[in-house]
């Protein structure tokens, strides 16, 4: 199969708020700046489909249905899907089995329509939630290695960063903000993204 080299592509982001950028003054976010900084040959197709507060369960749920109207029939067409988890699993009481699980359906059903999937890890929040969203971030790249989709942690690496705790306490919202969300697109550029969509790295 031919990858988004020689291919219209189109790739949808599914997942909570931060998919969307919210809190980012440029309202890009760390999907928008990821996609400015990837050159692709030919016009690509990207639709962040963001709902607020969003927990595992529910993104199970609805992704299929939002996304199978914004692919293309045509097999000329590379269809790709994103998934941004986030971090609404904690406050829902969610147990990591069943994070798992919502997780390892969606790669499943993605792979079953042989869509090319890439998944992005909840970055850090608020500091008491620290130990579960590590065990939680550690879950999520186990099934997604399980199932050879590229994994990009953005938790391990921001956790105790400097410029992401400070963007945090300015927001005091839990969102990132400009330097957030750039620190995060920052590592799903270097996590494989260029690999995955079949184009040669740039730096970034």
């Amino acid at each position: 199969m031919e990858d988004a080299a020689h291919r219209e592509v189109r790739i949808c982001v599914v997942g909570d708020e931060l998919c969307a950028g919210a809190g980012d003054a440029k309202a890009l976010g760390w999907a928008g700046r990821v996609v400015a900084r990837t050159h692709f040959p030919h016009p690509a197709y990207v639709f962040p489909l963001a709902i607020p507060g969003e927990t595992t369960t529910a993104l199970s749920q609805r992704w299929e249905t939002e996304t199978v109207r914004r692919f293309a029939t045509d097999p000329d067409v590379d269809n790709r899907l994103v998934v941004g988890l986030g971090r609404h699993d904690l406050d829902a009481g969610l147990s990591v089995a069943r994070s798992r699980l919502n997780l390892a359906n969606i790669l499943d059903v993605a792979d079953s329509q042989r869509l090319q999937t890439f998944v992005v890890g909840p970055p850090p929040g608020r500091p008491q939630d620290g130990p579960r969203l590590a065990e939680l971030s550690n879950a999520f790249a186990d099934v997604a290695n399980r199932r050879r989709v590229p994994y990009v942690d953005t938790f391990s690496p921001l956790v105790t960063h400097e410029q992401w705790l400070a963007d945090l306490a300015q927001s005091g919202n839990g969102l990132p903000g400009q330097a957030g969300y750039g620190l995060m697109a920052w590592l799903v550029l270097h996590t494989g993204w260029h690999a995955w969509l079949g184009l040669p790295d740039a730096a970034a």
